[in-house]
Order: structure tokens, then C-alpha cells, then sequence
């Protein structure tokens, strides 16, 4: 293993261990040392690969981006030419998905973007890490067929980060909707924005 792998695998280490430690601590419980400790590693590691608190959020930022994208898999959706009931099933398990397996993560993004709310040099990054997901979300809204994209984008992930809050931390945090309910909820949304004759039509193309 070469040295630059190693010092990858570190930083990856420390990166994953800090969003573990927010979503189960918070951000007070984001230390360095509570890093090291939590990880295995000697003392000091996180320092040498985060030194700044700043620096330690920003990896944790980046981090947090790349396994959300690989569990929402956005890149990987069925083209909603080929019918819109593939692609309601295909985002009913994405979403699904993420409330039962990986809740930690939702934790752990709650907690940096309040944090990035106090941190200006946070946000930047914060926001920069989003745009992937922005970008996709309105370029498969389009796809579908819609008027406005931007503003159905915005929709539909508001719909879903809803979700998520109120079932991973929120009122509805003892429940867990089924994915058939999901894509009930997805339809009637998509309905709206779209029209059912635009999501019956691609159905049947």
C-alpha cells in the first residue's frame, strides 16, 4: 500500500468517524481527540489530517456528500422516457432506503448545515457539496417533462427532506413508512407538478 493510499484511507477513516460522532454526540461531541478515540487511532492522528476544527468539518462535509451520492444513486434512475412507474419505484426505494439504513447520515447532515447557518467559510462548502444533487434533481425533473424545473426541484426535495426529519428525528420518528406508501406520496406529488396526463402518457410511451 502506497503512501498516498494510506494517508487516503486515513482521511477517510477520520471523515466517516466524525460523521458517526455527530449523528450520535452532536457537534459538541465532535472533538479531534473524540475522533481518535472513537477510530482507534493514536492520538493526534485527526490533527495531522484535519488540524483546525474548520478543516475537520470541511472533510466531514465532503465525506457526508460522496455516501449520501452513493445511496440516493440519483446517476442511476431509470430515464423517465422509458415510463414514469419504473422511476417511482426506482426513487420509492432510494428514499426508503435512506430512512432505514442510513439515518445516521441524515443525523449527521442536520447537524452541519445547522452548523454551516454560524460559519459563513462552512457554508460555502456546505453548498457546494449540494449543487451535485440540485443539478441532477432539476435535470431528471426536466426529463419528466416539467415547466419548471427549478422550482419542482425544490419541491421535490423539500418533500423528501421532510421526510426524512420527521421520520429520523421528528414526530414521526418511531414510524417508518412503507416503500408502497413512499410511492403513493411520490405520485400524488408528481401529479401535481406535472400534470397525471403528463405521468399517464409517459407510462404508457
Amino acid at each position: 500500500m502506497s503512501e498516498r493510499t494510506t494517508a487516503g484511507a486515513r482521511a477517510g477513516l477520520v471523515a466517516d468517524t466524525a460523521l458517526a460522532l455527530l449523528a450520535e454526540r452532536g457537534m459538541r461531541g465532535l472533538t479531534h481527540r473524540a475522533v481518535d478515540e472513537k477510530a482507534g487511532l493514536p492520538q493526534g492522528s485527526t490533527s495531522n489530517v484535519a488540524r483546525t476544527r474548520q478543516a475537520l468539518l470541511e472533510l466531514a462535509v465532503r465525506r457526508l456528500a460522496d455516501r449520501e451520492e452513493r445511496v440516493l444513486a440519483l446517476h442511476e434512475l431509470p430515464d423517465p422516457r422509458g415510463g414514469a412507474d419504473a422511476l417511482l419505484d426506482a426513487l420509492a426505494l432510494t428514499v426508503h432506503r435512506a430512512l432505514t439504513h442510513h439515518h445516521e447520515l441524515t443525523l449527521a447532515r442536520y447537524e452541519l448545515a445547522l452548523e454551516a447557518t454560524r460559519r459563513p467559510e462552512l457554508r460555502a462548502h456546505f453548498d457546494a457539496a449540494g449543487a451535485r444533487f440540485r443539478d441532477r434533481l432539476t435535470a431528471l425533473v426536466t426529463a419528466m417533462g416539467s415547466t419548471s424545473p427549478a422550482r419542482h426541484a425544490l419541491s421535490l426535495a423539500s418533500w423528501a427532506d421532510g421526510l426524512l426529519f420527521s421520520c429520523v428525528a421528528g414526530s414521526y420518528h418511531a414510524q417508518v413508512p412503507s416503500v408502497t406508501d413512499i410511492r403513493t406520496d411520490l405520485r400524488e406529488l408528481l401529479d401535481g407538478m406535472l400534470g397525471t396526463a403528463g405521468l399517464r402518457r409517459q407510462s404508457e410511451e
